[in-house]
């Protein structure tokens, strides 16, 4: 999943594709159970990316700021959508609210909007100038404030897929704990020199062009990709809880106050590729190490399954595991980018199951040149009692809207239960044909599902 990094990079369309361009929806064009309802709730939207219910019932969304350049927050009232705090660095990944304050998160930031509208960096200096991002701020049981943080890369090596090396030419992951390294190097072109014919080596856990040894050690720190971090409401005392995650874009706590979060499998892309990487969706545990750079879906990547067509069998990059991470609560077909998820806690459907949005394939970026595969752009369920996946709410052509002429799902990358009991759902921005890092303004769209209850 490189979505990510394209929302940063994203470049300009023209004035009169944007004047002219206007989404088709169609509510029929998406199949639902029996007993439920899909309308369009609110639409106009550029990104909308997160969504959240005050106390007051009132609906603020998230706008990414991917199409201006200036991430925003916005408010639902009977005039439509009001801007109520922006200039946040895009992209803006997710708002959450507490005793009046939006605590909003956006590249490399975590930034609290007070009820006056004055802004406050609590956190800054986040390691988001790669790939993945500092995402969505939780509030946990313990009064503590939650997030994950993304990786810089697709697989632990800095390489000709990372557009953001020639604005950050020594960024890297880093981990979380002290590892050992088997001293692995990548061979690819120098795009820091001028000759077209000048090569170079890349090591895991370093700057693009900087090789690695073998048993070289590099340090674990806080501030980890990929991983999940706590601190108090005000920002300080910031604590690693667990590593090892490829993109931990959403968490949650359940009524058990367990925590859950998404990760994103790796992409056939890279010095480092890997397929038939699943998108996972875990049960935390403090102080686990959940498997990134060297398993995923809980199996190690030396498995014959996780080679590409045409390329090497990925090999480890640590020489000593820190240990054998978890399997996942439940798996994801590869390529689903699975986001926003909420937990059903009223007669909507069964008794504490997940519902979670599906954002699809960035293919043929992301799949090793393969088409679109027939995954993601659906809202699926979770039984939290076996960790079945099943279609909740899925356009008629599996397909996103776009690509079949339909007026359904395009990018779904939010959920959330409203207080009336129904499902809210945020659908991203519409990307034109052949133009991956594009998007048309207005075209993101909220949905609405509902049960009837006489049936």
């Amino acid at each position: 999943m490189r979505r990510q990094e394209q929302l940063s990079n994203s470049m300009k369309l023209s004035s009169e594709h944007k004047k002219n361009y206007k989404r088709k929806l169609n509510p029929s064009d998406i199949r639902v159970p029996l007993g439920y309802k899909i309308d369009v709730f609110a639409q106009g939207l550029d990104t909308p990316i997160s969504m959240v219910f005050t106390e007051k019932g009132e609906i603020l969304i998230a706008d990414a700021g991917v199409i201006s350049g200036n991430g925003k927050v916005l408010r639902l009232s009977n005039n439509g959508f009001e801007i109520i705090a922006e200039d946040f660095n895009p992209p803006l990944t997710g708002i959450n609210y507490l005793n009046g304050n939006i605590y909003v998160s956006h590249r490399g930031f975590i930034t609290i909007v007070k009820p006056d509208g004055t802004k406050e960096n609590i956190i800054s200096g986040l390691p988001s100038y790669g790939d993945h991002h500092n995402n969505q701020i939780i509030f946990g049981p313990d009064g503590k404030m939650y997030f994950g943080q993304g990786t810089a890369t697709n697989s632990g090596v800095v390489g000709l897929d990372n557009s953001w090396i020639e604005r950050y030419p020594f960024f890297h992951d880093y981990p979380g704990n002290n590892i050992v390294l088997n001293g692995e190097n990548f061979i690819t072109k120098n795009i820091q020199t001028a000759s077209p014919n000048d090569y170079t080596c890349t090591g895991a856990y370093s700057p693009f062009g900087v090789p690695g040894t073998s048993y070289e050690t590099v340090k674990g720190i806080v501030r980890a990709s990929g991983s999940i971090l706590r601190s108090n409401l005000d920002g300080s005392n910031l604590e690693l809880i667990a590593w090892g995650l490829r993109n931990p874009f959403r968490l949650k706590f359940d009524r058990f106050n367990r925590l859950f979060s998404t990760n994103h499998g790796a992409d056939v892309r890279g010095s480092r590729p890997i397929n038939n990487s699943p998108d996972e969706f875990h049960m935390i545990i403090p102080g686990t190490w959940y498997g990134w750079p060297d398993y995923t879906g809980g199996l190690p990547i030396t498995l014959p399954k996780f080679k590409p067509e045409d390329e090497a069998q990925p090999r480890f990059l640590l020489a000593e595991h820190p240990m054998v991470p978890p399997r996942p609560f439940a798996l994801f077909t590869p390529h689903s980018a699975i986001m926003g998820f909420d937990f059903n806690y009223s007669d909507f459907g069964p008794y504490g199951d997940v519902y979670i949005a599906e954002f699809g394939s960035e293919a043929p970026e992301t799949t090793g040149g393969n088409p679109l595969p027939h995954v993601g752009h659906r809202i699926s369920r979770i039984d939290m009692e076996t960790g079945e996946v099943t279609d909740f709410a899925i356009n008629k052509s599996g397909l996103p809207a776009s690509y079949t002429g339909g007026g359904g799902f395009e990018r779904p990358i939010d959920v959330v239960f409203g207080p009336d009991q129904a499902m809210y759902i945020l659908d991203f921005a519409v990307t034109p044909e052949d133009e991956p890092d594009e998007f048309y303004p207005k075209s993101g769209v909220i949905w609405q599902i509902t049960k009837n209850n006489k049936l």
